[in-house]
C-alpha cells in the first residue's frame, strides 16, 4: 500500500511540475514530466490492482484505512493528470497569438 501512495504521490508532483514548466514556456520540459508522471502512476496503478485483487480473494486483512489512503492518492493524481494536460494547452495556446 506504501508503494502505491510512494508511486502516486510522484505522479501527482510530476503532474504539477509540468503544469509549471508550461507556464514558463518549456513545454519539451512538460511533456517530459507528463511522461515520467504517467510512468509513475502507471507503477501505482499496478500495485493498487494487485491489493483490489488480493481483497477480491480475502487474503487481505485490516489497513483498509491506508488502502482508502492510497485509492485517494490514486484519484488526486489521476485528477492533476487531466488538470495538467487542460492547463498546458491553454498556456500553449496563450502564447501562440
Amino acid at each position: 500500500m506504501f508503494l502505491i501512495i510512494t508511486y502516486v504521490g510522484t505522479a501527482r508532483t510530476h503532474f504539477i511540475n509540468a503544469i509549471q514548466s508550461a507556464k514558463a514556456g518549456n513545454y519539451e520540459e512538460a511533456g517530459n514530466l507528463l511522461k515520467q508522471g504517467d510512468e509513475a502512476f502507471a507503477e501505482g496503478h499496478k500495485g493498487h490492482a494487485g491489493l483490489l485483487t488480493k481483497d477480491a480473494n480475502g487474503e487481505l486483512t485490516g489497513g483498509y484505512m491506508i488502502l482508502m489512503h492510497a485509492e485517494d492518492r490514486l484519484m488526486s493524481a489521476e485528477a492533476f493528470r487531466i488538470l495538467a494536460d487542460e492547463f498546458i494547452a491553454l498556456y500553449k495556446k496563450s502564447t501562440r497569438r
